[in-house]
């Protein structure tokens, strides 16, 4: 078949070239220079912009959280003593728990930012629980830094009482 072609060898083999350089460019090389050109345009676009980590959606929405977070601290310390306890008591007596401990003014529980009050509660294990939690999600009494459960033995006379407490430390900004 090709013998009957009156065409030289050598010009079906430039034809042949020319026509696989065409279908790989369609198929392979086509793509890959859209793809640098696509990059190219984007790395300019990214250049000619000054500050793209810039999001003021983002930044709000954090500023938000963590107005959220400040405020779970916040209680007003000078009246701590009156509205903040009474508050305490109330939630301490509905389960049915003691306030024993009130908090004592302690230096060293004092830093420039924060006032850390040490609360203690007696009774059985599972009102204290739900005391504690309750304490964890009331708002504008500080916000429990730690607590621990301790058992007391009270050796009075001929009798062992043992008695369950615990003590809660609140953190509040100033």
């Amino acid at each position: 078949m090709l013998k009957q072609i009156p065409v030289k060898k050598e010009y079906l083999l430039i034809a042949a070239t020319l026509i696989l350089l065409l279908v790989s460019y369609r198929f392979a090389y086509k793509n890959t220079i859209e793809a640098w050109a696509l990059n190219k345009e984007l790395i300019i676009k990214l250049a000619q912009s000054n500050d793209l980590s810039y999001q003021p959606g983002y930044l709000e929405r954090q500023e938000a959280n963590l107005n959220k977070i400040v405020n779970s601290y916040k209680a007003d310390t000078a009246l701590f003593r009156s509205n903040i306890i009474s508050t305490i008591a109330a939630i301490a007596e509905k389960e049915n728990v003691k306030l024993t401990g009130v908090p004592v003014q302690d230096a060293a529980y004092h830093t420039d930012h924060f006032i850390v009050e040490k609360l203690e509660f007696e009774g059985d294990f599972f009102s204290l629980v739900k005391v504690a939690d309750q304490l964890q999600n009331t708002q504008n009494i500080g916000i429990m830094r730690c607590e621990d459960f301790k058992t007391i033995s009270d050796r009075s006379g001929t009798n062992e009482v043992k008695k369950l407490v615990l003590e809660i430390y609140l953190e509040i900004l100033r």
